[in-house]
């Protein structure tokens, strides 16, 4: 039985309940075997099964949540990636991609906010230790990670997000006695290519996702972050609806916007994050499941087209699981927040990294005594 009293919850929005039936939706699409896929039938992809965990942990479902963590080792592979997609238990896409395979850290540095269970985090070390190895070692010259070993370009919203896993590798690392000084320096050089050359990204700007990340995984701060956030609002922010994923078409997604939301609480607007939030609750079923997004009649649209409709015409895992971590971050401050609640905030991680031996041509310090520099 859910302890409704522990559950985050947002005032006038959804209470522990509503975040607890959410939970349930998620794990009643879980496989058997621990693994989340995006919904029933669809591939598994290591990034969003992860944030699935971390939803059913602040959720109350503790059991499945951990499932669903002892099921990431078993697809992780020599390396220390994981494939791009995962079917079945089986690879559909064997690309290893570099933001999914960072970003089991942040969700043990996450078990370890909710639950201080050293042991679980001794478990999953091994795993995540291997995995940001390995993305560190696709970096390219200029700070970027290449997004696959097989690609030379990067891209910005998954580097952002890395920069996330890379804090909480270190937070973990610091936690067990076992430094890791060339993923702080993978870190530095990362940070500062999100900040300072952004156009040597691949060029992904009609995805909000690439507009909103910096900010979120934590390399865009300050006065800098609440300008980015404004540059590209008005092309984004459907009022009353959501986000758009694409500026292209009138499609809002709860799982993006429910990000912005989570990028707003960073840098202190918690009004127009509670707003935001709130808006794309027309998403919502009932039960606690939510539709991924929503196709609006923005009266420019051919006559033959579909307006006014869910799209895609499922519900997924991913948006249930934004919503509850946006309930969680937002409860802080708009009603109540669980002890991961500061998470996407990073206020539980270490300082944010020095920019160090830069091999994009920027100056910076000399090279640390020890470290080799990049190591790919």
């Amino acid at each position: 039985m859910t302890d409704l009293a522990r559950l985050p919850y947002v005032e006038g929005v959804l209470s522990p309940a509503q975040v607890a039936e959410s939970a349930a939706a998620i794990v009643a699409m879980q496989e058997p075997c621990g693994a989340v896929p995006w919904t029933v039938g669809e591939h598994v992809d290591i990034w969003n099964h992860v944030e699935a965990a971390m939803a059913m942990l602040v959720g109350g479902q503790v059991d499945a949540a951990e499932r669903a963590f002892e099921w990431v080792p078993t697809v992780q592979r020599a390396d220390g990636s994981w494939p791009m997609k995962i079917v079945g238990g089986r690879a559909e896409d064997e690309r290893g991609e570099v933001n999914m395979s960072a970003y089991l850290a942040v969700g043990v540095w996450h078990h370890w906010l909710v639950r201080r269970e050293l042991r679980f985090v001794q478990r999953f070390w091994p795993s995540v230790r291997a995995g940001l190895d390995w993305v560190v070692s696709q970096q390219l010259p200029f700070g970027g990670i290449r997004w696959t070993p097989t690609e030379e370009f990067a891209l910005l919203a998954g580097c952002s997000s890395i920069y996330q896993s890379l804090r909480a590798g270190v937070a973990l690392a610091e936690l067990l006695d076992d430094p890791q000084p060339e993923w702080e320096l993978a870190g530095g050089r990362l940070g500062h290519a999100v900040r300072e050359h952004a156009d040597l990204f691949a060029d992904k700007s009609t995805y909000s996702m690439d507009w909103y990340y910096p900010v979120l995984g934590g390399p865009v701060r300050g006065r800098a972050a609440y300008d980015l956030l404004e540059s590209r609002w008005d092309d984004f922010v459907v009022s009353g609806l959501g986000i758009r994923c694409v500026d292209t078409n009138p499609w809002v997604t709860g799982a993006e916007t429910c990000e912005l939301a989570m990028a707003l609480d960073m840098i202190g607007d918690h009004r127009r994050a509670v707003t935001l939030l709130r808006d794309m609750q027309h998403l919502r079923e009932a039960d606690g499941r939510y539709w991924t997004g929503w196709v609006y009649d923005d009266g420019d649209k051919p006559v033959d087209e579909p307006r006014d409709v869910h799209w895609p015409v499922e519900h997924t895992t991913y948006t249930a699981a934004a919503v509850i971590l946006a309930v969680d971050a937002l409860g802080e401050v708009a009603g109540h927040g669980t002890a991961g609640s500061g998470i996407m905030r990073g206020t539980s991680f270490g300082p944010h990294f020095g920019e160090l031996a830069l091999e994009c041509g920027c100056p910076s310090r000399e090279r640390v005594a020890g470290l080799s520099g990049r190591t790919a």
